[in-house]
């Protein structure tokens, strides 16, 4: 009996030892994942240069696009803005398109010189928003000319692809894996 007390102590320690290994390569794993859908501003750069974002494929199907389901559950997707990338949590409880004040600067809008008329309600709370029109906009090839969208004055963590796009489309179709854009 008392050699099989230092067996059962050397067993529940492997145990240990094991669940705690899988955890850290759990961890390990996730923060991997977290780090590649928040690319750092070199990765972006190389990311665009190579034929554009990863994030954003189109389907095999011509004329689709598609924006991958991520691990927090949400359909993010890379769009062609008037020639320039930017990243869009895709919201179809959102009316317009709705840009950060950062992403339309990066567009050619100047935040200072747009006229923020409109009172809007985000998740964040009441804010205040400028109108302006996309010459274009393309996820994938589903590409749409002239889309309204609203420069968020204050309030928005990131760029919105609402409604003044999604809607315009002839269908979407939420998948497992991605939200799948047709035009």
């Amino acid at each position: 009996m008392a050699g099989k007390r230092p067996r059962q102590r050397v067993m529940r320690v492997l145990s240990f030892a094991r669940l705690a290994f899988v955890t850290g390569l759990s961890a390990f794993a996730s923060a991997g994942a977290v780090m590649a859908f928040s690319p750092s501003p070199v990765r972006l750069a190389q990311m665009q240069a190579a034929d554009g974002p990863v994030i954003a494929r189109t389907d095999p199907l011509a004329g689709t696009g598609q924006a991958k389901k991520h691990a927090d559950g949400h359909y993010w997707a890379w769009a062609r803005v008037n020639g320039t990338w930017v990243r869009f949590l895709v919201d179809t409880g959102a009316t317009a398109v709705a840009l950060t004040p950062a992403d339309a600067a990066r567009l050619g809008f100047k935040p200072s010189d747009l006229d923020y008329q409109q009172k809007i309600v985000t998740a964040g709370g009441a804010s205040r928003a400028a109108s302006v029109t996309l010459a274009s906009v393309a996820v994938g090839d589903a590409r749409l000319d002239d889309v309204s969208a609203l420069v968020v004055e204050k309030g928005l963590d990131t760029s919105l692809l609402g409604m003044s796009y999604l809607g315009r489309l002839s269908r979407f179709e939420a998948t497992r894996e991605a939200l799948v854009l047709q035009p």
